[in-house]
């Protein structure tokens, strides 16, 4: 009876073994076109490794002159195979993007184009690399842009919300603070944006322990809509003057708002000064353009971009900006800072050096080289030339000199 059982047991597990045995396939010998493998076989068990390395002319297709493959499971772990010696490898390229050719590999001739990731920008303007001889010519560069910001700044009992972090912020990025429980900033609020403007974030909120300004406690506030004084016991109250634009502290009245405890908030926009010992707080608000009416013109130079919150200027050919490329409406109906845009050129007035042929004044930018013809020499075979080149507002020229081409390598 009890053999009769054991039997019947082992027919009930071999099954399982030797299914269990089966779940693991062999592989087949790769095709290999260009070079070959070892050990040499028709079939090779689950885990089994090989050797490869490709015949003159070709490479594998990835780094190294010899390469390994697993069979996994019914499948090798990298397809054997040799492809041409000029192709290249994906390159690595920093802080960018680019589609990657679905086969591992780009032959000779191929031409990628990389994006930059956020907050960075391409060096020299070169976003494209070509695949030559098997390597990448002028591989582009994404460098930090300068109008972006870095990480924000951390502020005691606050935390940025919803946003992962992150190094590098693109122009006009926002973030939003929020104030740990039973802290609060100025004005009773517990969450606050800051943005980032030409490379810099906006002043960043504090966060405080205490109530809000309504149950508070100490502080008063003086000025009201006609000018009188209007007094509270209790921190809980303000006035902000009759009519008046944020930030101006001026009522209709001529009214004006100062503070003797820590109950008041500044107007938004403006600033406030705390009778406290060594304490102020000053806080600038950006707001839509608009608000500032018609904007703002410098010499040389004109508005490229008219956008909700900002404006965008651009000097004229021949001219260098300096200073904020974007400029911003303040909530005290102030533009901030306005660039300027310096000269960056040379004149040379070919009629004041007896070498050149007359042709009139001739404007170079900074770092630019310019051929200028000379007056023909009679033991001249060929026109001659003087180059001219432009540093720091000055012309320097060359002799002059026959006919040749100048190369820019870039």
């Amino acid at each position: 009876m009890c053999i009769r059982y054991f039997g019947f047991a082992l027919l009930v597990w071999f099954p399982g073994v030797l299914h269990a045995q089966n779940t693991t396939q062999s592989c087949t010998a790769p095709r290999l076109d260009g070079g070959f493998f070892s050990p040499r076989q028709e079939t090779y068990s689950n885990g089994t490794t090989l050797t490869y390395t490709c015949h003159e002319g070709h490479k594998p297709p990835v780094k190294g002159w010899w390469v390994t493959s697993t069979c996994e499971n019914g499948k090798w772990s990298h397809q054997p195979q040799c492809i041409d010696e000029k192709a290249c490898f994906p390159p690595t390229i920093p802080n960018a993007k680019y589609t990657e050719n679905s086969n591992g590999w780009y032959e000779e001739g191929d031409t990628i184009r990389t994006t930059c990731d956020e907050g960075y920008e391409h060096k020299d303007w070169s976003a494209t690399a070509r695949c030559t001889n098997g390597t990448w010519s002028s591989l582009p560069i994404c460098e930090k842009s300068i109008s972006t910001c870095g990480e924000p700044p951390k502020i005691p009992h606050a935390v940025i919300i919803h946003q992962r972090y992150q190094e590098v912020f693109a122009v006009d990025s926002e973030v939003q603070y929020e104030c740990e429980d039973g802290y609060m900033m100025e004005g009773g609020h517990t969450k606050q944006f800051i943005y980032c403007i030409s490379g810099t974030w906006t002043e960043a909120p504090t966060c405080s322990q205490g109530t809000r300004p309504d149950t508070g406690h100490g502080g008063s506030t003086l000025g009201g809509k006609d000018g009188g004084h209007t007094t509270s016991t209790g921190g809980g109250t303000w006035s902000t003057g009759g009519g008046s634009r944020p930030g101006t502290g001026e009522g209709t009245g001529g009214g004006h708002t100062t503070s003797s405890g820590g109950g008041t908030r500044p107007v938004e926009g403006g600033s406030s000064t705390s009778s406290r010992p060594n304490e102020r707080v000053v806080q600038t608000q950006i707001i839509p353009k608009d608000e500032c009416g018609a904007p703002p013109t410098i010499p040389n130079g004109d508005v490229v971009g008219n956008y909700q919150m900002f404006l965008k200027y651009r000097c004229n050919s021949f001219y260098t900006l300096m200073g904020p490329e974007r400029v911003h409406c303040y909530a005290d109906g102030t533009w901030s800072k306005l660039p300027t845009c310096k000269a960056a050129y040379c004149s040379v007035d070919t009629s004041q050096y007896h070498q050149l042929v007359p042709a009139g004044v001739k404007y170079i930018k900074y770092g630019e080289k310019v051929r200028l013809e000379c007056v023909r020499q009679d033991h001249w075979w060929t026109d001659h030339f003087s180059v001219v080149q432009c540093f720091y507002g000055k012309a320097w020229l060359s002799d002059c000199k026959y006919d040749f081409k100048i190369i820019t390598l870039r």
